[in-house]
């Protein structure tokens, strides 16, 4: 999904155990993204549970280019190997669209009631 704005993508897992090991397994995914796409990303922990953990990647240009080039590098470095069920979830959002004023969002004036 390309955006007209950059965007921002997150991706979320339990991690199977929180170990040194695992922290320069995606440290080692961060330095590959930045060297293929020029994104840096950073890792947080879920405020009530420190075993999910979200990988942080903004601002992305190019979300077509760049959603399948971290796939790729995460299979490289084997992180979904890291999550309890061995599975990567990626969202991406972007800023919502400029609304024109007195629009739906779809460049039509709202319909009367």
């Amino acid at each position: 999904m390309p955006s007209r704005a950059a965007a921002g993508v997150y991706v979320y897992y339990r991690i199977a155990a929180d170990t040194a090991a695992a922290r320069d397994a995606v440290g080692t995914l961060f330095v590959a993204v930045a060297a293929a796409t020029g994104v840096a990303g950073r890792l947080l922990a879920r405020c009530d549970d420190a075993a999910t953990w979200m990988e942080v990647y903004e601002p992305v240009a190019d979300t077509h280019a760049f959603l399948p080039r971290l796939a790729a590098l995460a299979r490289t470095h084997r992180v979904a190997a890291l999550a309890v069920d061995g599975e990567r979830h990626t969202e991406c959002f972007a800023p919502l669209p400029t609304v024109a004023p007195g629009t739906n969002g779809r460049g039509r004036a709202p319909r009367a009631p």
